[in-house]
């Protein structure tokens, strides 16, 4: 690889960098070629952008790049596949339910909006993560339950007094 091809691969892949919120490294090594497929496969699915690469251009493409990516850069080691997404989440439970079947892939790390998880134990933490819309809807679901309460306190209510005036109208 010439210098001029590893310039324009270090570009876009801080290009990747910053255009993604959400960025998780895993190592993928020993998978065969068909559950390697499935994976990628899993992947598209779900919206995940896959890629291995170099950990040296990838380390160049985090320098340059303007994200705080902090300690992630020292996971850098051995093969690393590259996932980029919009969801905080989404990586990490593909993860889990990938490694039902198989011991791998192993989170190496990941960095969602700002903050940095390094090594496979945290991937129960990144599984329990909100996404932006779960979060949305917890808050949605919280504001209308005060009201749903009121309107079903008035209706049962005015049932309730309609059938007292009623009835004593009619002595």
């Amino acid at each position: 690889m010439t210098r001029e091809e590893k310039a324009t691969v270090i570009e876009d892949l801080t290009a990747q960098l910053a255009d993604n919120p959400t960025i998780y490294l895993a190592d993928i090594s020993g998978l065969d070629a068909g559950t390697t497929s499935d994976l990628r496969r899993a992947c598209f699915k779900a919206n995940i952008k896959l890629a291995v690469v170099k950990n040296t251009l990838l380390a160049k493409a985090m320098e340059a790049s303007d994200k705080d990516f902090g300690e992630l850069s020292s996971v850098l080691k051995g093969n690393t596949s590259l996932m980029l997404t919009e969801t905080g989440n989404v990586p990490a439970k593909l993860i889990k339910n990938f490694r039902k079947k198989s011991d791998k892939p192993v989170l190496k790390g990941a960095f969602i909006e700002e903050a940095v998880y390094l090594g496979d134990e945290n991937l129960e933490t990144l599984v329990n993560i909100k996404s932006k819309e779960e979060l949305i809807g917890d808050v949605i679901g919280l504001l209308q339950s005060p009201a749903k309460n009121v309107i079903s306190g008035l209706k049962s209510g005015g049932g309730k007094l309609a059938g007292i005036l009623k009835t004593l109208s009619e002595r």
